[in-house]
């Protein structure tokens, strides 16, 4: 039989156990790209050109090397050093993940900053009002309205992305249908189940932010 409903019973409590990990990993590295993507943005546009190249430099690394190799070098880095207490592979991966995507999430700031038109800069510089209230209070709100779908196909493609994790021994949704798969010989039901659980997530999920992208092209 190519598909046996016994095993997809089985299989399907367990996978949703570890798509547990893939939810916390997904959630917990989407805050942490959020906020340090903020930080990058406003350091690359803020700090004097002496010394931002060194944010660029360190956002281009993470961007253009492959997130397994990150994850990888900084578990055994920090399995490597002695006397550290043991942090979890997971809190590794939401840490790596998160800080990648962070660089990404960076430039959509950027662009939604730049975004905004100059005649808001100036009304505040006429109205007195200090820089970092302008960008505060100004600045910001718009430049979000712009890169709020971005940032949410960001999140997406994170959550897609968080398979990678089984590198660094993490049981995820993907790892829970391997590890399945190779205890009951029984990979296309768990396989099956797995994507079926990411579609289930994703899509509808996708679905939101192009309405809110529309919502937010009518403002």
């Amino acid at each position: 039989m190519i598909w046996n409903w016994e095993f997809a019973a089985e299989a399907l409590p367990l996978l949703l156990r570890g798509f547990g990990n893939t939810l916390i990993a997904t959630v917990a590295g989407t805050v942490i790209a959020a906020i340090l993507g903020l930080v990058i943005a406003v350091a690359i546009r803020g700090l004097p050109r002496s010394v931002n190249w060194i944010v660029r430099l360190l956002q281009a690394f993470i961007r253009n090397t492959p997130l397994v190799v990150q994850l990888l070098f900084i578990y055994y880095l920090f399995a490597g050093i002695p006397g550290l207490v043991d942090v979890p592979a997971l809190v590794i991966g939401i840490i790596v993940i998160g800080v990648h995507y962070a660089t990404y999430m960076s430039e959509s700031y950027r662009a939604g900053i730049d975004a905004v038109p100059q005649g808001q800069r100036e009304a505040a510089i006429a109205l007195s009002l200090p820089p970092v209230r302008t960008f505060r209070d100004v600045i910001l709100p718009q430049a979000l309205r712009a890169t709020i779908p971005s940032l949410g196909n960001y999140a997406v493609a994170m959550f897609k992305d968080t398979p990678f994790l089984f590198a660094i021994s993490v049981i995820e949704l993907v790892t829970t249908a391997q590890q399945f798969g190779a205890a009951k010989f029984a990979y296309t039901e768990a396989f099956t189940l797995a994507g079926l659980i990411f579609l289930a997530a994703s899509y509808p999920t996708s679905l939101l932010i192009q309405r809110l992208e529309r919502r937010l092209a009518t403002y």
